[in-house]
């Protein structure tokens, strides 16, 4: 190919993209999203393991030295959706990449945008959004995420004095996620992944890929515990206000970033999530609004939707400690 006839080359540019690629951690932070470097090499290892996928690619500088470039993917249920596969890269595989950049420039580190290799084979990381032409008549089934990523939205006001303090010191070494720790809501609903509702008598139980976190919202005229134990997720309620599934969540235990943006959830973090199906079946629409006065004054809002997506499965989702620890490194 006329790409791999080329000399390898470094280019920086900028780019506007329709579909963000911003994940799990502090991707603005770590990674220059205005600017693009491509550039040409071989590949050196390929780990294909979750939270996040990793290309290896040895590249040579100026001198003829090999350089190795550590390059970011999405977790393997993604990329599996987006034509990934575990042996899709093999180690002396030639291939070109674009990439974010790392911020610091003396880390040969970057987000991947988009990778092709030799025999032509093109792939992005995060392409595999799902379409139907099925129309759900309930919550029950499974529903992607994926689709409504790039319309998302989190509204914050004012910060407390704690939680300006707390989000000016977070780093990635305060990332649950670094120690396989699921994010609570709303990264859990905002989240580019599969879930799967089942509604029973007494609960509804939201299954969803990230982490294999598995939610359940009781619907039985129960109250919250007094005193109940505080978990990962908090303890939820639920009702039906006419075709408005109304969840109401607290109990939540403490998380260095359970609220985005370096911002933790605190003991008095309370959530509202109200799940309604479009006027077609085809989306389910979501919104909450996060009430935590340890470090939010004005409550925090936000949106999502989820598609309709009966014809696929979730896929499991083993986090691996080792591969998570490496979002620590800035």
């Amino acid at each position: 190919m006329r790409l791999f006839k080329k000399v390898f080359y470094f280019i920086i540019a900028a780019i506007f993209f329709v579909v963000p690629v911003y994940g799990h951690h502090g991707f603005t932070t770590i990674f220059d999203m205005n600017s693009v470097l491509t550039f040409q090499g071989k590949v050196s290892r390929y780990d294909w393991r979750n939270p996040h996928v990793y290309i290896y690619v040895e590249v040579p500088d100026a001198t003829g030295a090999l350089l190795e470039w550590q390059l970011e993917g999405d977790p393997t249920p993604i990329m599996t959706r987006s034509g990934w596969t575990p042996s899709i890269l093999t180690p002396g595989d030639q291939v070109a990449v674009r990439i974010h950049p790392d911020r610091n420039s003396e880390r040969n580190h970057g987000l991947l945008v988009s990778l092709t290799k030799e025999d032509g084979v093109f792939l992005t990381p995060r392409s595999g959004s799902s379409t139907s032409n099925n129309s759900a008549s309930s919550l029950e089934g499974v529903w992607d995420g994926l689709p409504g990523f790039s319309t998302r939205t989190f509204i914050y006001g004012a910060l407390t004095e704690e939680g300006l303090a707390a989000q000016a010191t977070y780093t990635e070494a305060d990332n649950p996620t670094s120690d396989c720790i699921p994010f609570p809501l709303p990264t859990i609903v905002a989240a580019p992944y599969l879930n799967q509702i089942e509604i029973l008598e007494d609960r509804i139980v939201v299954r969803t890929e990230l982490f294999q976190v598995e939610r359940t919202f009781y619907t039985d005229g129960r109250q919250h515990p007094e005193n109940g134990q505080r978990t990962n997720q908090g303890h939820s309620i639920a009702w039906w206000e006419d075709d408005v599934l109304i969840v109401d969540t607290t109990l939540f235990s403490d998380n260095r970033a359970g609220n985005r943006n370096g911002i933790p959830s605190g003991p008095q973090k309370h959530t509202i999530e109200r799940y309604r199906l479009s006027d077609d079946g085809t989306q389910l629409l979501i919104n909450y609004v996060i009430e935590d006065p340890q470090y939010l004054i004005d409550p925090m809002t936000g949106s999502m939707t989820w598609n309709y997506a009966p014809e696929r499965e979730p896929m499991p989702f083993e986090c691996n400690p080792d591969n998570a620890k490496l979002y620590e490194v800035q």
